[in-house]
């Protein structure tokens, strides 16, 4: 903690100086106790003084063995205010890092509400497995509800990002990029590493695109941007089952914390 403005400040060595002087009354054995030379803590004096526009310690150098000192009725006032500043500013920190302790979830939340990115999917979970190759590697990660999603970022990119089993990420995922199968689709040969299974919560559509929103186990949906005519050609209402499909390579993991 400082006292002044920018440029000029009284800080914690002055404060520690004139306790010191307070407690020995000496300029001297308040420098040596602060680890400081005497020279260095006249000059502190001297600049507490100026900065003060009133004299904060009374006394004279008498010389290289230096002379009685004390605080005068402003420096001890300053000294009080301080200190008394200092107590409660650290009963305050004391109460914020209690209650922070207890908020850590919802702070981390916080954070993760105000992340801008034009990723209409965004979902929060953690590391389950993890299988490294030569270039990159493969995250499972598992979101609240159970779903699991498959992302393959460099191994470069997992060691920046801090992965390991129970991390917990953030994974993004463009609508764009996710393929709409009616049903289960159980059958369907696909490259693609992520088969998401849920049903059908809402379809909005207009002359060109459909948006469909999948309610995935748990609280998390899942939405997906397609053509009015394939939306048309898989003919689903809300209520259906229909799988989300999607590459691991289209996954974009972040994180949170």
């Amino acid at each position: 903690m400082c006292l002044g403005g920018p440029g000029s400040r009284i800080g914690g060595q002055h404060i520690a100086l004139l306790e010191q002087i307070a407690a020995t009354g000496s300029l001297t054995a308040a420098a040596r106790a602060i680890g400081i030379s005497y020279k260095n803590a006249w000059d502190s004096v001297h600049a507490m003084n100026n900065l003060a526009n009133s004299a904060l310690v009374i006394g004279t150098p008498g010389g290289t063995g230096g002379g009685g000192s004390r605080l005068s009725e402003r420096g001890e006032r300053l000294l009080r205010v301080y200190q008394a500043a200092a107590e409660e500013q650290k009963r305050f920190l004391a109460r914020l890092n209690r209650r922070l302790d207890a908020l850590d979830d919802d702070l981390n939340l916080i954070g993760r509400l105000a992340m801008q990115t034009s990723a209409r999917n965004q979902f929060h979970g953690h590391v389950v497995s993890m299988t490294q190759g030569t270039v990159n590697t493969e995250v499972v990660m598992q979101l609240s509800g159970g779903t699991q999603l498959a992302a393959t970022v460099t191994q470069t990119s997992a060691e920046t990002l801090g992965i390991a089993s129970g991390t917990n990420l953030t994974a993004l995922i463009k609508a764009s990029w996710i393929i709409i199968g009616a049903g289960e689709a159980e059958a369907v040969s696909l490259s693609t590493r992520n088969r998401v299974k849920g049903t059908v919560a809402s379809i909005q559509t207009d002359e060109v695109n459909a948006e469909i929103v999948l309610q995935l186990a748990g609280d998390n949906t899942l939405a997906a941007v397609i053509t009015r005519a394939s939306a048309d050609s898989l003919a689903l209402t809300v209520g259906d089952k229909a799988t989300a499909f999607f590459k691991a390579s289209n996954v974009i993991l972040m994180q949170p914390d």
